[in-house]
């Protein structure tokens, strides 16, 4: 059976990190009403809003999913609101949350983490699902035949995509998918896909792998070539990444 999972391949790059914090620290609460009943989730993804609530929070957390390189976490709406009360399976996770904030035994740092890993996989497939009326990778995900491409160059980033091979992945024509790709995406595929090697590439370098390696992993046909697409990205060398590794070490 063919795998389709809009999720799996950035989850599995962009390491997700739930933990409880501070309020002025959080991007992630849980907001109740005076009789101490979770109401509803708010979560500010890229932790630009100023956080104000009237009503008691009864579990804050702060949420590090790479942000700063993240293509989706940066597509999703700066404020997400979550009413707990039409969300049943949300809701029994929130009083899972609670249960294990309130009695604190071992081991808590690292359920709650897992909790709000599966949490915040919740909120992305809402956000998916409802799609976006702004050009993005949130827009591309929540459209059922460009999806298809998107996740394929996901999965595999270091294979030879042409377009005609997207097109066909998507069930469309060349042209078709050409013009419904810059509409909703806001890029030629060709772009979103070099925009997302280099992203995996910055990841590959910073873990230490060679220059030369990562280029070809990537489809990059020289680490010449590499080198410069990097730089014009990232505004860094790749060897700087791996000396700066180095020095850490």
């Amino acid at each position: 059976m063919e795998r389709f999972d809009r999720l799996t391949a950035l989850v599995d790059r962009f390491k997700l990190v739930v933990q409880p914090a501070l309020l002025d620290q959080s991007n992630l609460q849980v907001i109740g009403g005076n009789d101490g009943i979770p109401k509803s989730l708010m979560f500010h993804p890229m932790k630009t809003n100023v956080i104000v609530h009237k009503e008691p929070v009864l579990f804050a957390a702060n949420v590090d999913w790479n942000g700063n390189f993240n293509p989706l976490l940066a597509a999703l709406p700066k404020a997400i609101k979550i009413d707990l009360s039409q969300d049943p399976d949300s809701m029994s996770l929130v009083m899972i949350i609670l249960s294990e904030v309130g009695a604190q035994r071992c081991g808590v740092d690292s359920v709650l983490n897992r909790l709000g890993e599966v949490l915040i996989v919740r909120i992305l497939r809402v956000q998916i699902e409802a799609g976006s009326t702004n050009p993005g990778l949130l827009a591309g995900l929540s459209d059922a035949r460009l999806s298809r491409a998107i996740v394929a160059m996901h999965d595999g980033p270091g294979l030879h995509w042409r377009n005609e091979d997207l097109a066909q992945v998507a069930g469309l024509s060349l042209s078709h998918f050409a013009e419904i790709f810059l509409v909703k995406v806001g890029e030629p595929p060709a772009t979103y896909l070099r925009r997302w090697r280099l992203t995996l590439a910055r990841q590959d370098l910073t873990k230490g792998d060679r220059v030369d390696a990562v280029a070809r992993r990537y489809g990059f046909s020289s680490a010449e070539g590499f080198t410069k697409a990097f730089q014009k990205f990232h505004g860094v060398t790749p060897i700087s990444l791996r000396l700066k590794r180095g020095a850490i070490q």
